[in-house]
């Protein structure tokens, strides 16, 4: 007779969870009828659904739970999409040398075509994309001490792109007010153009004065360089 009761009670708890889990979308409200314990088995079948259900399965499921789904879960969903889809998408372009399409990325992550396409569209505005900008912004400054360190080593390169990152360079004021632009074929100080036309018209003599400048002002290295330019 205990059996009996026992399988009873049993029969009752997965009626009432499965009654649940075939509303088109679960609310908070809904979960009020269940006792302690049909809660705690009806989180156990979501989240064996959640991990073994794919593509539109998994996206219709995801809806129907999305009232009852804590912020914490939400963002963990996120990030697992997020991280799947770059990691895919890198890996895709490598293999086929382009740029995947979502049908592709989709059966490699083994999420919907729609999750994709609606993950690229919204994905730059989304709380935690804004997170991820804010900690790349926060490691600036090591990667600044970084070039610092090869600048003050005598790497030029360096040097240039400190002063770069400085904003000592590329229409920015230098040192004493000066403004030195750095074009691809021209040097602009303040209002003077220096081109590779201007230089051709330059006799020797003018020539040797502003190398004479330049020794002083620059490292031999980038003396070289300007002459060969």
């Amino acid at each position: 007779m205990k059996a009996e009761k026992s399988l009873q009670k049993v029969t009752k708890s997965e009626i009432n969870i499965n009654k649940i889990l075939s509303l088109k979308q679960i609310t908070r409200s809904d979960l009020e009828t269940l006792s302690e314990t049909e809660k705690a088995r009806l989180n156990e079948v979501i989240d064996e659904r959640f991990r073994n259900l794919e593509g539109e399965e998994h996206d219709s499921f995801c809806e129907k739970i999305w009232p009852i789904t804590s912020p914490i879960i939400k963002n963990q969903l996120w990030e697992y999409n997020h991280n799947r889809i770059t990691a895919t998408t890198a890996t895709l372009m490598q293999e086929y040398g382009r740029m995947p399409s979502k049908s592709e990325i989709a059966v490699k992550t083994k999420l919907s075509r729609q999750t994709i396409h609606k993950h690229f569209q919204e994905y730059s505005n989304h709380p935690q994309y804004l997170g991820q900008i804010d900690q790349f912004k926060f490691l600036t400054s090591k990667v600044l001490a970084k070039v610092y360190y090869f600048a003050v080593n005598g790497d030029m390169s360096a040097a240039k792109l400190y002063f770069k990152m400085m904003g000592c360079m590329d229409n920015e004021q230098a040192t004493g007010g000066t403004l030195i632009q750095n074009q691809n074929n021209f040097i602009q100080i303040n209002g003077t153009v220096l081109s590779q036309d201007t230089i051709k018209h330059l006799n020797t003599e003018q020539l040797n004065t502003i190398e004479g400048i330049l020794k002083i002002a620059l490292p031999q290295a980038e003396v070289l360089e300007v002459r060969q330019s």
